[in-house]
């Protein structure tokens, strides 16, 4: 068979899913490659993650088009026998870290949050060496809440002792963070930052308790770091800027809904505001905002 792949959201991370695929595919003896439009395949792969993505409307020629991913609201499992598959890394030469989940799922149900609809609670998904490679050093591990899983935290344990570094890029549940959680953390080597998250005001005492358990552990005052949610953007700079007297780096995330609809302007310009970091230095919100007024009305 001549397998094509189309990664819907673009190329700036791998999807795990279209290398599991390929490297599938590939062991029963088929030809894969990134779909190019001038080839007729007997089966196209389209993954897509983020709903606000635009889809991918080129025709394609193909005996068979599969579509999957959240972005498609299509919350299906790939078969068990591509799942235990190894990824192809080779699909995407310029990433050279191990991409992986140790658990799945999350007891939390947050508002904002699809996976526990998707993936339903806490689980064991994998062990880090299953997730290693082995022309890497770095694991950036995509677990929700790795902190609520025993499995989780043995495999924390566990990499503690290794000569690895890791980042967990979706960020760790500060509620979660005790004196001995922390130490453990402490063992890690990070790749660059301790992710937390900060999408209400209810969590800004949660937080500045896990930074000083971490702090106290010996976590570097640099490489903390929270996720922002913005909703109401006047809730969100406060959280923004308490953060920062905790010396914790923020980044601001406007909110999405599950039917692909966009922030507002005013949530897009807080977020660069807060994201941009010559920008953010060089003037309060309240000036950039005026900045942008007056940009607009020609002076």
């Amino acid at each position: 068979m001549r397998i094509g792949l189309v990664d819907v959201d673009g190329h700036h991370f791998p999807n795990l899913a279209l290398m599991r695929l390929s490297a599938w595919h590939k062991h029963q003896g088929d030809t894969v490659e990134w779909w190019n439009g001038f080839t007729h395949y007997d089966r196209v792969y389209k993954s897509k993650v983020f709903t606000f993505t635009p889809d991918h409307d080129t025709v394609i020629d193909a005996d068979e088009i599969v579509t999957g991913g959240t972005g498609y609201k299509d919350y299906r499992w790939l078969p068990p026998e591509v799942e235990a598959t190894a990824p192809d890394y080779s699909i995407y030469p310029q990433y050279t870290r191990a991409v992986g989940f140790l658990t799945r799922g999350c007891p939390n149900h947050c508002r904002w949050c699809i996976v526990p609809q998707k993936e339903g609670g806490i689980r064991p998904a994998a062990s880090w060496d299953d997730i290693v490679r082995p022309d890497s050093r770095e694991l950036v591990l995509m677990d929700n809440n790795v902190l609520a899983c025993d499995h989780g935290m043995d495999q924390i344990e566990q990499l503690g002792y290794e000569q690895l570094w890791v980042d967990f890029n979706q960020g760790l549940d500060a509620r979660l963070i005790t004196p001995r959680v922390a130490e453990l953390l402490t063992r890690l080597h990070w790749i660059r930052f301790v992710r937390l998250s900060c999408d209400t005001s209810a969590m800004l005492p949660v937080v500045e308790q896990a930074a000083a358990y971490l702090r106290e552990a010996g976590v570097a005052k640099s490489r903390l770091w929270a996720y922002v949610l913005v909703e109401d953007v006047e809730d969100a700079h406060r959280r923004v800027l308490a953060l920062e007297k905790l010396g914790i780096l923020p980044f601001a995330q406007p909110y999405r809904d599950y039917d692909g609809g966009e922030p507002t302007r005013e949530q897009k310009a807080f977020a660069r505001w807060v994201n941009i970091r010559p920008a953010h230095n060089s003037c309060t919100w309240e000036e950039y905002v005026d900045t942008g007024r007056r940009g607009q009305n020609g002076r």
